[in-house]
């Protein structure tokens, strides 16, 4: 019996409407979602994956318990600020250093000290919270040292997926790690509000305490596993000059360089808890449960983003994120000019969908573009950028909000996308082919796109010049 008649009687036994369901939506459906699940094909990845929606939900059911364990000691909305500011500037000013870490020991290794140190500081926060002790100087203290943690653990995440799943599958797992942050928005914040409600704020932080075992179970199980063709670690030189190297190297190679000012303007929308509810309650008249649906709605679309970015195979190309960067800009104008809440509505719900497309691509293309020698350094700028800059673009937003409006507060991220994108239209009118090389190297051969997609190591040929 040949492959026909096999095909002919299976369907045979299927209902017209049965055939054509299965025919016109679920094959087309599952067509699109295998390649964007293809990096849960790997097994340690498939288990680093698990552990991190659990360890992000933790940190952001800390973040809701911290915020109002600040307006409970103070009332103040300035100490909030504070807060924040401790968290995220030493990730800015951290991340060039952080990158040169990553790119000098084992990322796995680095991974399990972080989580060990995440779980000391969360645990710090609940004994001082039980026995009352706390006070807000204290909260500003432990959010500067989990911010200075959180510079190498970020980078290190970043560069360690390339580690488990190789070039062919980091589509899939950068646009995966996209869909835990959302599906974290929402489960942190529900988690963090029962909680509060029931058990009381040390509750939350012993929950964030106990998310970060799952993760470092993991860590601690597996050794490392590169993906199918990736590339061997070469660990960098240690010294003084590592960090002015990697800053140099991101800086003088345009697809690189691009493609992180596009994720610090992008920055300004991600902070939505900024110009979201400006723009939420001033323009729209809406309460907190239309805040919160807002914020609810750019999340779905975040998913369905990040499961568009995984479909992709292999290395986007400069013309893809250059092309989405733009979509995304236009989308943030179009829902700050919005004149009814239900067009806003939409339109937050396309800005999610492609935001979080472009950002996925635009990382994966960073990823891939940067030597491998250089990945940890040029993964650090990129956390200093994305969210490291929020610190000097937040400010900015909510001054624009105050000045000249929500919609301006708001559509100012769309406009300095755009910005940067029109800046870096030509660097990345190529078609990623080839990996730049470090400075102070000379460049082998060209590789085919299918040797960098796959992440193969380059060849030999690559010798120091002197």
């Amino acid at each position: 019996m040949d492959v026909s008649h096999i095909l002919l009687h299976s369907y045979s036994r299927q209902s017209p409407v049965e055939f054509y369901t299965d025919s016109l939506i679920f094959r087309p459906v599952r067509s699109r979602l295998s390649p964007a699940l293809g990096s849960l094909r790997a097994p340690s990845f498939r288990w680093w994956f698990l552990s991190q929606v659990l360890s992000a939900s933790g940190t952001m059911t800390q973040g809701v318990a911290q915020s109002w364990l600040v307006l409970r000691l103070t009332g103040s909305g300035l100490d909030l600020g504070i807060l924040g500011s401790c968290y995220m500037l030493p990730v800015l000013l951290g991340g060039p250093w952080a990158g040169a870490l990553v790119d000098r020991v084992d990322r796995r290794r680095l991974l399990a000290v972080t989580q060990v140190l995440f779980i000391l500081l969360a645990g710090a926060l609940a004994v001082l919270t039980f026995t009352g002790a706390v006070r807000v100087w204290m909260l500003f203290l432990l959010a500067f040292v989990t911010g200075a943690v959180s510079a190498p653990d970020g980078a290190a995440r970043q560069v360690y997926v390339l580690d488990l799943v190789g070039g062919e599958r980091l589509a899939s797992a950068v646009s995966l790690n996209e869909v835990v942050i959302n599906v974290s928005r929402v489960l942190g914040p529900a988690t963090g509000g029962i909680f509060l409600a029931t058990l009381g704020v040390p509750f939350c932080f012993v929950a964030n305490a106990v998310s970060y075992l799952p993760p470092l179970a993991v860590l601690l199980t597996q050794r490392r596993r590169a993906g199918r063709g990736a590339a061997p670690i070469r660990r960098a030189p240690a010294g003084p000059g590592a960090v002015r190297a990697g800053l140099r190297y991101a800086w003088s190679t345009p697809a690189l360089r691009y493609c992180l000012l596009m994720a610090a303007a992008s920055g300004m929308l991600f902070n939505l808890g900024v110009g979201l509810p400006l723009l939420a309650t001033r323009t729209f008249h809406l309460g907190g449960g239309g805040y919160g649906l807002m914020m609810a709605t750019f999340g779905v679309g975040g998913v369905a983003g990040a499961l568009l970015a995984a479909s992709g195979r292999g290395m986007p190309s400069g013309r893809s994120v250059r092309l989405l960067a733009l979509l995304t800009g236009i989308s943030i104008l179009a829902t700050a000019a919005a004149p009814l809440a239900s067009m806003a509505f939409a339109a937050l719900g396309i800005t999610g969908a492609l935001s979080i497309w472009f950002i996925a691509r635009a990382n994966t293309l960073a990823q891939l573009r940067a030597a491998p020698s250089m990945r940890g350094r040029v993964m650090g700028i990129w956390v200093m950028a994305l969210p490291g800059a929020q610190p000097i673009t937040s400010p900015i937003v909510g001054f624009t909000a105050e000045a000249a409006g929500p919609r301006a507060g708001f559509g100012l991220a769309g406009a300095a996308l755009l910005l940067a994108a029109a800046a870096g239209w030509r660097s990345l009118a190529d078609a990623g082919v080839a990996t730049e090389p470090a400075a102070g190297v000379t460049a082998a051969p060209d590789r085919s796109r299918a040797d960098v997609a796959a992440g193969r190591p380059e060849a030999p040929a690559l010798q120091p010049t002197r």
